[in-house]
């Protein structure tokens, strides 16, 4: 079997028995004595396998540091976050992250920076260059394998991201409002490319957004945060069909949930201000 045979039959399978998410009751503070500033509070959430979650919420009420934790970048002071039954106390290759900025390696083209994980990972060059080949045909940037990322859109270069975090082949994908930095048009148009490569790849993602058309197009469930200090206090699911296109935002269903997170998030913001205000 050759090696371009091989990468596409390594894990993405295995990926759709994997990707469990339990947060338990975890709180996260920033600064030390009275100058500690709590960010999380007390919060649990369960994300199941292959499950597309997205978390909206208020500007500054922890959206992101929740999902650091879950990527490993930020410890919580109490409480535990696992995957698949694994505390999480550092970052690791089973949990992908694709950020709003694009972090690409700019001396390096776009194949290299696909294929920088899998070497990593103790992949031999020629396995690890195969597998960035197959994610760039699965984003669709098979032409640009040379092309250095200043030579690129903001939105192939976020293609490029997914697909770096992809080639670890992660049982879990975690996206800090990676779209946007991107115009309305391209922002649409990657919503549609990552619901494709999801559902081609199997892997749970979650997802931070502050967009609720967006949070709604993408996800099977919907987590509110409150205020600062963040903690989840809605839970709403999206049954909507899939696959999904833009004209679904014009169902009665999509106007409802939109009508409720929007409400949700209004109180809390209104409230945040007040306390602010006092």
């Amino acid at each position: 079997m050759n090696i371009i045979a091989q990468t596409k039959e390594l894990q993405p399978r295995a990926a759709s028995r994997r990707g469990h998410i339990l947060v338990h009751r975890v709180s996260v503070e920033f600064g030390e004595g009275a100058k500690a500033r709590p960010a999380i509070l007390d919060t649990s959430l369960e994300i199941r396998p292959r499950e597309f979650v997205c978390l909206l919420g208020p500007s500054g009420c922890g959206k992101s540091t929740l999902l650091n934790c879950v990527a490993g970048y930020v410890r919580p002071s109490s409480g535990t976050v696992k995957v698949d039954g694994i505390i999480v106390d550092r970052p690791g290759p089973e949990r992908g992250m694709v950020f709003q900025q694009y972090s690409l390696f700019p001396w390096k083209n776009v194949r290299e920076n696909i294929a920088f994980g899998p070497l990593r990972a103790g992949r031999r060059r020629a396995q690890a260059m195969a597998i960035a080949d197959h994610f760039l045909e699965m984003v669709g940037l098979s032409g640009f394998a040379t092309r250095h990322p200043a030579e690129l859109s903001g939105g192939m270069q976020q293609r490029v991201g997914i697909a770096r975090a992809l080639a670890n082949y992660p049982s879990v994908l975690l996206m800090d409002e990676p779209f946007g930095a991107l115009d309305s048009q391209t922002r649409a148009m990657m919503q549609e490319n990552l619901l494709r490569i999801w559902s081609e790849f199997s892997t749970t993602v979650l997802f931070v957004t502050h967009d609720v058309d967006e949070a709604i197009f993408l996800a099977d469930r919907i987590l509110v945060m409150s205020a600062s200090p963040g903690r989840i206090i809605a839970d709403q699911d999206v049954p909507l069909a899939r696959p999904r296109n833009p004209d679904i935002s014009t169902d009665h269903r999509f106007i409802e949930i939109k009508k409720s997170c929007l409400a949700t998030i209004r109180a809390e913001s209104l409230r945040a201000f007040e306390q602010q205000n006092r």
